[in-house]
Parts: structure tokens; sequence; C-alpha cells
């Protein structure tokens, strides 16, 4: 079978997929953390705590201030010690929420709550693979403009990474309903899961899931960097041209990586 893949350029560097055996874990509790205000793209969340107040796991602790922005959640339960801008990953000082850990107890509101026409807005969804995009801004395509197939993201092209690799090992059945879920936000039928042929394992895996829902089919595609690109990846998959400067739904499609999938699921 000759496998998919973008038309013009790409590369296949050395793979170094060292931790693609090791399952994922989780870490024990830190002694404290530093929570940014600004995880997504757009406007930054707004604080809704202060010093010295009591947070728990789950709570809002940053609201999101305006249509393309996303809420902040405490991932710890303790006392806040500051809001004072920190250092993040891009080198620049960003506003950001420090606790001081004292355990791992969860907001009691949040299961008593219905279930809101919002919740992946609620939740503070944004797309997990890299670019970090509001997922409830992607979910309403513009006036005039219809989606006609849901695309997801499970290519992971780059060198050393390996966690949409194990999350789809690890996590098929709930990444499936998760991939449903956006497919009735969306109202479309048909859903196409791009995986690259070094994972074989995931692409069996999701395969036997898929068969068992409606409109979802895996993709095997060919070894090439950048697919995990969206233009990239749309042309692979159904070989549709996004036009230089317009987003995936000029073309119908809409693109969320399998770790934005699994966090709808989640979140719903």
């Amino acid at each position: 079978t000759v496998l998919k893949t973008f038309k013009i350029g790409g590369v296949h560097p050395p793979e170094n997929k060292l931790s693609a055996q090791g399952e994922i874990i989780t870490l024990p509790l830190p002694e404290q953390v530093t929570i940014p205000l600004s995880q997504h793209i757009g406007a930054p969340a707004v604080p809704t705590v202060k010093k010295g107040d009591q947070v728990k796991v789950g709570q809002i602790i940053g609201q999101a201030a305006g249509f393309i922005s996303a809420n902040i959640h405490s991932s710890v339960s303790g006392t806040v010690m500051s809001l004072d801008p920190v250092i993040d990953a891009s080198g620049y000082p960003r506003p950001a929420v420090t606790i001081k850990v004292e355990g791992d107890e969860w907001d009691e509101n949040i299961l008593k709550e219905p279930i809101n026409k919002q919740p992946i807005s609620a939740a503070g969804i944004v797309g997990m693979g890299g670019a970090t995009f509001p997922t409830q801004v992607k979910l309403s395509p513009p006036p005039g403009s219809t989606a006609e197939v849901l695309i997801i993201n499970g290519v992971e092209c780059e060198p050393y990474l390996t966690a949409d690799h194990r999350l789809m090992l690890e996590h098929g059945k709930e990444l499936i309903m998760g991939i449903e879920l956006i497919m009735k936000a969306l109202g479309v039928k048909r859903t196409i899961v791009g995986i690259e042929n070094n994972k074989r394992d995931a692409i069996e895996e999701l395969g036997k899931l898929a068969r068992l829902a409606d409109g979802i089919e895996i993709c095997p595609l060919k070894i090439q960097y950048p697919q995990g690109g969206e233009k990239q990846l749309i042309q692979a998959t159904v070989n549709r041209a996004v036009p230089s400067g317009a987003l995936p739904i000029a073309v119908g499609a809409v693109v969320q990586n399998v770790g934005t999938a699994l966090a709808v699921y989640e979140a719903v």
C-alpha cells in the first residue's frame, strides 16, 4: 500500500523516540506550583484569586478575557502565595499564580454542577498539539463556513516526542469518545485520524476501536516531517490545499490533536 503524505518538501530526521515504550506515569505532588495565566493563544486569563486564598483542584483561578482566551484552573489544592509574573518557556515574564501545595482535594462544586452547553469552553480546553488555540473557537466555524471533515492529528513527526503515541495506546477508548463529541459539536459525519507509519501499534489499536464507531477512519501516513502541520496534514489526508493566509475551514476541514480530543472527553 502506498502511504499518503503531503506533496512538496519534507525531511525524515533521525527519530530518537527513546520513550516510546515507557508508559505514562503520574508524578508525585510538588511542594509548589506556578500556573501561568497565559497557556493559550489570545488574551491572558484574568486572575480570580488573590494572595492568601485557599484553592482546590479544578477551581478556576483565571477567567477567560474575551472570545480568543481560555479559563485557567488550579491543578492542586493549597494556598495562593503570589500573583507575580514569572519567566515562561519563551523567556518572557508572564502573569502567573503561584500556589503552595497542601493536598489534592477537588473542588466539591464541580460534580454538583450540571454540564452546561459549553463544557469545552468552561474547562479551558486548548489545542494540545503545541499551538494552544482555544478549542471552542475552532468548534465555532465563522458564518458562511461549513465543516465537512474532522482531521485528528496523531502524526507526532517530531524527533524524540512520544506523548501522543503513548496516549493513543493507553487511552484509545476515551480518545474515540472525545472524537465523537467533537464530531457532534461540529455536525460532521466523517473523521480521519492521521498517524505516521512508525507507530504501527497505535494504528492497529485505534483501528480496532474505530471499526466500532461510525464515520471514523484511521489513515497511516508516510514518515515525513513536518507532516503534523495543519496544512500538510490536510493535504496528506484529504488532498485539499489550504490557500495562503487562510484557515483549514476554508477547505471544509477542522484539525484537532489527539491530546485535545482526550481533553474534550475528560471535560465533558
